[in-house]
């Protein structure tokens, strides 16, 4: 009897549960009304299925309960009852399986006006390509990917040369146009998926695989990956923003073409060095650091890495928060980096310095750190040495007080948290787990030993 009524709460609690929770789906914000369609059929059919069974086992319990002297009576077959289960299990799967195959059949069948872009995967971070005037995708390939060429441009195929690359994890599509959206992946495998556009297809390497929607809505859509990618898979984001058109069409012509950046070229260090004497006045001539101003050691450092800071510097994504007081200093100091060039010229010049390892001023659990680094590593390297590909700055040998600062600020939001700093948002996820200030001190006691 307890088990019958435990069964009838059940289904009573599922149905209050599904018709009045809050959670459902995000509104829809493309033209795949479909697929919600098909998904509520779904769960229409698995729900009266759901109900009818556990209310039947719940009325055999109670009316074919134990009682002294009644005896079960065994009927190995029922030929009427089989046939009635039979086609009602039949319609079921009709009527769930049909609409999918309708739904499926226009997903993969693009529209002939539809704009085209690309988006490539790599643990952990989105960057997307659009074909140039010739609306024609130059040739990529692996074997040309370098730190100058993330994409795996190849250098050889005209077609290529007007393709328009986005390196940020934020993409921009025009309202109200059917695009279409090969998906690359540069190393594993990847999932490219927007909720609010019920958009989701697989990356698989060395295979191009393709998606398409219309944006209906105006607005900002987080892109996920959902596929299993490696440990901090949860924190490949990306942005899809959905422009009115005359929007879209400025901000893809800010956008550099591949022929651009080839032009373009690395920064200057002989250039830089002039813009460094300012920055030289705290971080020292060598970038050495200096602990009572702030400044920590930059000596080194990958110049994308430093390059990509500077700019946040300069456009409020760091350095903005109240409580940022060191980085708020930052923010008067780029006027004397008056465009990108002086930016990336300062940032050449900052990679070629080289300054003795920072004075050790933590000390902690090196054992206990050496085990919370490992999800670090993933992305900064074994050593510490930072990993281009994986747009993570080198950490050993640097000042020790500031990666501990850093490290609070990202678990405390005070660095990370701006819409457009979605590193930092990786950081501030990542950071969660050093959840106490002595975890912190361990992993940085840790770093302290790879000199």
């Amino acid at each position: 009897m307890a088990l019958a009524v435990l069964l009838i709460v059940l289904v009573l609690g599922s149905l209050l549960f599904h018709f009045f929770s809050p959670w459902y789906f995000t509104p829809l914000a493309s033209n795949w009304g479909l697929i919600d369609f098909t998904v509520d059929i779904t769960f229409v059919v698995t729900g009266i299925v759901f109900v009818a069974a556990n209310l039947f086992m719940a009325y055999c319990l109670i009316r074919f309960r134990h009682k002294e002297g009644r005896r079960a009576d065994y009927e190995p077959e029922n030929t009427k009852l089989e046939l009635w289960l039979t086609a009602i299990t039949t319609v079921g799967v009709i009527a769930m399986l049909a609409p999918g195959l309708v739904v499926w059949g226009q997903f993969v069948t693009v529209p002939e006006e539809a704009a085209e872009f690309e988006a490539v995967g790599q643990q952990w971070h989105w960057s997307f390509r659009f074909p140039g005037e010739d609306n024609v995708f130059g040739d990529v390939g692996v074997r040309h990917i370098t730190e100058d060429n993330a994409f795996g441009m190849d250098p050889e195929d005209p077609a290529g040369q007007d393709d328009i690359l986005v390196a940020s994890p934020i993409v921009h599509l025009p309202v109200d146009q059917p695009v279409q959206a090969w998906l690359r992946s540069k190393d594993v495998l990847h999932d490219f998926a927007v909720p609010q556009f019920r958009v989701k297809m697989d990356l698989v390497p060395g295979h191009v695989t393709y998606t398409w929607f219309t944006p209906t809505v105006v607005g900002e859509y987080e892109i996920l990956c959902e596929e299993l990618c490696g440990l901090a898979h949860f924190g490949m984001r990306g942005r899809v923003v959905v422009d009115e058109r005359a929007e879209f069409e400025a901000w893809l012509d800010e956008q550099p073409t591949y022929a651009e950046l080839m032009a373009q070229g690395p920064g200057d260090p002989a250039l830089g060095q002039v813009n460094y004497a300012l920055c030289g006045a705290c971080h020292g001539t060598q970038g050495a650091g200096m602990q009572p101003l702030n400044a920590p050691r930059i000596a080194g450092l990958n110049a994308r890495y430093v390059e990509r800071q500077l700019n946040y510097f300069r456009d409020g994504v760091r350095g903005a928060h109240e409580l940022d007081t060191a980085g708020s200093m930052m923010r008067p100091i780029m006027a004397a980096l008056p465009d990108d060039t002086a930016v990336r010229n300062v940032s050449a010049y900052i990679e070629t310095l080289r300054a003795e390892p920072s004075p050790i001023t933590v000390s902690g659990d090196i054992e206990q750190g050496a085990d919370l680094y490992a999800n670090c590593a993933v992305c900064h390297g074994a050593d510490g040495e930072g990993i281009w590909a994986m747009n993570a700055p080198a950490l050993a040998g640097q000042s020790d007080w500031y990666l501990v600062t850093q490290l609070k600020n990202f678990r405390e939001e005070i660095r990370g948290a701006h819409r457009m700093d979605l590193y930092g948002d990786q950081m501030m996820m990542l950071a969660d787990v050093l959840s106490t200030d002595e975890d912190i001190n361990d992993v940085v006691a840790y770093l302290n030993t790879l000199r």
